[in-house]
């Protein structure tokens, strides 16, 4: 049907292909229609409150009703006034269920004659009462249990969907925002209105910089778009996301053949070398996110664009091509959106600089940097001028700006879409690589040499059209001893505190990690109380699924960042009782049943938790041991701190604690370990070896 659809292009002339959205709309329309009669309509999942026979007599008493109202005469007003009092009872009767009735009647009767009799048929009506709402309470749990288990095992998508929902529990809806001079709006035009102005203001600066002028790119990268590149675009589009304003979903895109691909990597290619995009490629909706704080306050949102899939598409090919430039030179201190690299090697990086310099009693003064919007402020001419110095060729350059130069988006607020406001739009091309503005945290051995640096990075910020958050940046030092430390930036002093949550990991002034550790356990804790009493313990769920849900959701929320740990006896037996605190509740049983964790979890098919994080930091130490020259976590993974130990007993340190893991579980010496560890083959062997 679909190749049938796109005989209709194979008419097209040399000059109506010069017609970017014309072709456009042919192929959406191709596609839409398509889909629309192979997949049909979103059936209605919801569950009616009330039967189709309490419908029927609502309807009855609507006629009646009706029927009085039009009555003319006297006596065909008495006769209609009659019937509609009669259905009335009755539709009454009907929708109120059977206990509750009896109840009020009892209840009625009671204040009338107030006697013996009365109060205990009363009281009698009152516990019928409250055990059917006790029954129709577990009726609807078991219900909603068996969906429950259906969805696992026919539609994984929407049993995680409500797993999510449930986790994220009741939501407040807020209809009212502040304005720009702090006024309190609260008609829909003018909050819709102020969301506008707000996003425009963001995403649209007055006092961006130009960007630096460099040398002419590289011009060997010209070559046209081909059809091997969109097709492997395609095929990484994730299922389920949200579509733009064309309702093109992923879905759609990855059920082309060879035809409909042809036909869309036609469209890219004329985009590639015209410049020009159809109209829908350029235009989005932004939606708002809350984040935290007043939820009337429009700067604590993070806004998002939902953008058309083809157009995305077109815009993952020119990524790849960049990507492709740009990441030999880009800086080893980057790790976001970088193959191979992500958040662990940053903080194993900063965990083992603290551990260094708390052994030999070596101050360290942090500087953790927030900037305002980073990801939206970044002003796209330094960013172009910034693609001319690695060498970007110039049609790749333009390609890249027809993204941003000519679009528009409209903001959606409570299902109302604003007016259109050019020039607005988060993200969309994948160039996160080179937006390295976000998640800083500048080190050095005094606050005089730290306020250096951090003058010097205010100071490139402030060229590139940023600005720092002093509200959200904070300074901490690592000592033995209190030590203060003042930093500015311009007129206003950052806070000092004791604490910071980096990348999603507490970093104290102390250097220990057990208050991480502790943290992560109440974080668990907190993700099994959201889905206790829906989820955990519903015996219409089986184990498998609840199994499924342990292992994506409360495992990563307790052993997130265990690359760093070095567990003592009492955080290893806390995290035990923490992972024995969701299996027990899998396995229906409690402490009181005195049933040990190795049986529940050899019923259960579950490995322990604590060899799971202990295999995963032997594959971490293997990745050191492998790293080549040059990648931060290696050498300070190799490195020897230099000075003076202070007087009393070291703290035991990652690497000491790691040998002794190695020795203790796989008996390999510590003078042999980094030989092994290099070893791949012999490492992975050595691995699944390892006894529980």
């Amino acid at each position: 049907m679909l190749m049938n659809k796109f005989q209709a292009l194979q008419e097209v002339d040399e000059g109506e292909e010069r017609d970017i959205d014309g072709m456009w709309k042919v192929v959406k329309e191709a596609v839409i229609t398509t889909c629309d009669v192979a997949l049909g309509p979103q059936k209605d999942n919801h569950k009616p409150w009330i039967s189709a026979e309490s419908i029927k007599k609502v309807e009855k008493r609507k006629e009646k009703k009706a029927a009085l109202n039009s009555s003319r005469t006297r006596a065909e007003k008495v006769k209609a006034q009659t019937e509609y009092r009669e259905a009335n009872k009755n539709d009454r009767t009907a929708l109120a269920p059977k206990p509750h009735r009896q109840k009020k009647e009892s209840y009625r009767t009671f204040l009338a004659c107030r006697t013996p009799e009365a109060a205990g048929r009363y009281r009698q009506a009152k516990r019928s009462a409250a055990v059917a709402v006790t029954e129709a309470q577990t009726r609807t749990w078991e219900e909603f249990g068996e969906a429950m288990e259906n969805d696992f095992r026919t539609a994984s998508k929407r049993f995680w969907t409500t797993i999510r929902r449930l986790r994220r529990g009741k939501q407040c809806i807020v209809n009212t925002v502040y304005g720009g001079d702090g006024a309190l709006l609260t008609s829909t035009r003018d909050v819709v209105d102020r969301w506008k102005e707000y996003f425009e203001d963001l995403l649209n600066p007055t006092d961006t910089p130009s960007g630096k002028e460099a040398g002419p790119g590289d011009s060997g990268v010209g070559s046209p778009i081909s059809g091997a590149e969109v097709a492997e675009v395609v095929r990484k589009l994730l299922d389920g996301r949200a579509p733009g304003m064309d309702e093109v979903r992923p879905e759609f895109l990855k059920a082309l053949d060879v035809v409909g691909l042809s036909w869309l990597t036609r469209l890219c290619s004329i985009t590639w070398t015209s410049g020009a995009m159809p109209l829908d490629w350029q235009t989005g909706v932004v939606v708002s996110l809350f984040k935290k704080g007043d939820r009337r306050v429009c700067s604590n949102y993070r806004g998002i664009t939902l953008l058309s899939l083809p157009g995305k598409v077109y815009s993952g090919v020119l990524a790849r091509r960049v990507h492709r430039i740009v990441e030999p030179r880009i800086q080893e201190e980057q790790c976001g959106f970088r193959p191979g690299l992500g958040t662990v090697d940053q903080l194993y990086t900063l965990c083992r600089i603290l551990e260094g310099a708390w052994e030999f009693a070596q101050p360290v003064h942090m500087c953790f940097v927030d900037l305002e919007k980073a990801f939206d402020h970044v002003p796209r001419g330094v960013l172009w001028g910034v693609l001319r110095e690695y060498r970007v060729s110039d049609p790749l350059i333009r390609a890249v700006r027809s993204l941003y130069d000519r679009c528009q988006s409209l903001v959606r607020i409570a299902g109302f879409l604003g007016t259109a406001v050019e020039g607005v739009r988060f993200g969309d091309l994948r160039i996160g690589s080179l937006l390295f503005a976000d998640d800083v945290v500048l080190l050095d051995s005094s606050d005089r040499d730290l306020q250096l640096s951090l003058d010097r990075f205010a100071a490139e910020c402030e060229a590139a059209g940023m600005r720092i958050s002093t509200s959200k940046s904070e300074s901490m030092v690592l000592n033995r001893k209190r030590v203060e430390c003042t930093l500015r930036v311009g007129d206003e002093i950052l806070p000092q505190v004791e604490e910071f949550k980096y990348l999603g990991v507490l970093f104290t002034s102390e250097g220990r990690m057990e208050w991480e550790i502790d943290r992560r356990i109440s974080a668990a804790s907190a993700a099994m109380r959201t889905l206790h009493g829906s989820v955990v313990v519903k015996r219409e769920l089986s184990q498998k699924a609840k199994l499924s849900i342990y292992q994506s959701i409360y495992v990563p929320a307790l052993t997130y960042g265990h690359e760093l740990w070095v567990m003592t006896e009492r955080t290893r037996s806390r995290v035990q009782a923490a992972e024995m605190s969701f299996l027990r509740r899998v396995a229906g049983l409690s402490l009181r049943d005195r049933v040990r964790s190795s049986v529940i979890r050899e019923e259960l098919g579950v490995d322990p938790l604590l060899l799971r994080v202990e295999r995963s930091q032997m594959r971490w130490l293997g990745h050191l041991v492998r790293m080549p020259p040059g990648r931060l976590p290696g050498e300070v993974f190799r490195a020897r701190p230099t000075g003076r130990r202070p007087r009393g007993r070291p703290r035991t340190r990652w690497r000491d604690y790691v040998s002794r893991l190695a020795w203790e579980r796989l008996g390999i010496p510590q003078e042999e370990l980094d030989e092994v560890a290099g070893e791949r083959e012999v490492r992975a062997s050595l691995l699944r070896l390892l006894p529980p």
